[in-house]
């Protein structure tokens, strides 16, 4: 039984796993802030569901913390590449990923949202699944300063990151095993994101 007791000890203990899953977390995260393909929603919500199943005080926050940091970053640079672009004469290959992204109906969408409630659309944007890109690409098409999306995409980011582990601790409170809570966690932000593409499928074309 010796093997046993040596893969016992060789089980990662709580202060490593957050030294690495923290990091990890980040990392993930902001590459899918840059590149929108990586699910980072379900990201967050399966951290949150390990996050509750831990002893350590303030890992949930630690979540929450670095989960808004990586998004706001991401965008942030993502901005800012885009806003090159726009004042480029040849424009950039990050200005044409936002824009392949951001369907024509999407965008005109944005921009007459954005121009009718502002700064909150940025907030809305990034809770609406495949919302972020066409709200952003209205913004730099309108011109806004850096800092000016900043502003509004601080708020942005902290509602994501709280709706997101809100998910994940609803998902985590209904089971016992961490493995279940984040198949759950999962399950369900990927529902969310698949809604309203399924939604607009089945309403059909948006009549003029």
């Amino acid at each position: 039984m010796s093997w046993l007791g040596a893969a016992a000890t060789s089980i990662p203990t709580e202060p490593t796993q957050q030294a690495f899953g923290y990091p990890s977390l980040f990392l993930l995260v902001l590459i899918g802030a840059l590149v929108p393909v990586v699910p980072t929603g379900a990201l967050v919500s399966s951290a949150a569901v390990v996050a509750m199943h831990q002893t350590l005080p303030f890992a949930l926050l630690m979540v929450f913390v670095t989960a808004a940091l990586a998004a706001f970053c991401g965008d942030i640079a993502l901005y800012w590449l885009g806003r090159r672009g726009v004042g480029s004469k040849n424009g950039s290959r990050w200005l044409e990923a936002i824009r392949s992204r951001a369907p024509e109906d999407r965008l005109a969408q944005a921009q007459r949202k954005l121009t009718e409630h502002d700064v909150a659309v940025l907030v809305l944007s990034r809770l609406v699944p495949a919302g972020r890109i066409p709200v952003m690409l209205a913004c730099l098409l309108a011109e806004w300063p850096l800092r000016r999306f900043a502003r509004g995409n601080l708020p942005a980011c902290l509602a994501w990151a709280v709706t997101y582990q809100l998910i994940g601790i609803l998902s985590g409170s209904l089971f016992s095993r961490p493995w279940e809570g984040v198949a759950a966690a999962i399950a369900l932000t990927v529902l969310l994101s698949g809604a309203p593409t399924v939604w607009r499928r089945l309403r059909g074309p948006a009549k003029a």
